[in-house]
């Protein structure tokens, strides 16, 4: 049987932990490292109801993609993710920056997802493409089509060739591009919009989980292929964000 080390190292293999940028909080979160694997399951976040729903399979390893503990926590009560992950005999491993950087991570699946051959740009965490021109309503369209969700963007009104992506919150990087058309990412605010046009560039923002999720049955897909004798279960996580 497979323990949570082996799991670990494979994670670690494919996104090292040390390439995760000096803010962000992935690894080896809650657990025992050397515990036994009877059932893991993947999902984005580690949320009570995924908790719940580990407890309920069986499991006893949560692999996700957003840290379980991110900010310094001064207590771990009933009720807290933590908490109940250690209650539970749950182990939780998470690889947020790491996955986004790596080969195969959640930029390429978002590229591949929209039919783009993206390459790695100066900075590791940023995918680049060559498409067909387009117009930022027409890129657009073609985004929302293949999430299935809303998209804002902000046209210069510029036909777009190169296109720039950084899944999740990735607007703060668009300084790191260089000359592109188009800049792909889930979150942006007001002045993140503004910012863009003003230097020439279209800026979709297709959504934080939208542009993230995608990378999970892919991770367990390849998680099965690693540990052909663990059953690793994809819990089917929603939008916590509604539109009206």
């Amino acid at each position: 049987m497979s323990t949570v080390k082996d799991f670990y190292e494979y994670l670690n293999g494919i996104a090292p932990f040390e390439t995760q940028e000096d803010w962000d909080n992935s690894g080896m979160l809650v657990g025992d490292i050397n515990a036994e694997v009877t059932k893991a399951v993947v999902v984005l976040d580690i949320t009570p109801q995924a908790v719940l729903k580990a407890a309920e399979l069986g499991a006893n390893l949560i692999i996700s993609h957003h840290p379980v503990i991110f900010r310094a926590m001064k207590s771990f009560t009933k009720g807290s993710v933590p908490y109940e992950l250690a209650v539970n005999g749950i182990n939780a491993i998470c690889s947020h920056t790491p996955l986004d950087i790596a080969s195969g991570g959640t930029n390429d699946t978002l590229a591949d997802l929209l039919g783009f051959k993206a390459v790695v740009g100066d900075n590791p965490i940023l995918r680049f493409a060559e498409i067909p021109e387009a117009s930022a309503s027409e890129l657009s369209a073609l985004i929302a089509e293949k999430l299935g969700s809303k998209v804002r963007f902000a046209d210069t009104g510029k036909p777009i060739k190169k296109v720039a992506i950084c899944t999740g919150a990735g607007a703060s990087l668009i300084e790191d591009t260089g000359e592109i058309d188009a800049f792909i990412t889930g979150d942006a605010g007001h002045h993140d919009f503004l910012d863009a046009v003003q230097a020439g560039i279209t800026l979709i923002a297709a959504g934080h989980y939208e542009t993230e999720n995608p990378v999970v049955p892919v991770l367990q897909k390849r998680l099965n292929e690693q540990f052909s004798t663990t059953e690793i279960i994809d819990i089917k996580q929603e939008n916590p964000v509604s539109w009206c």
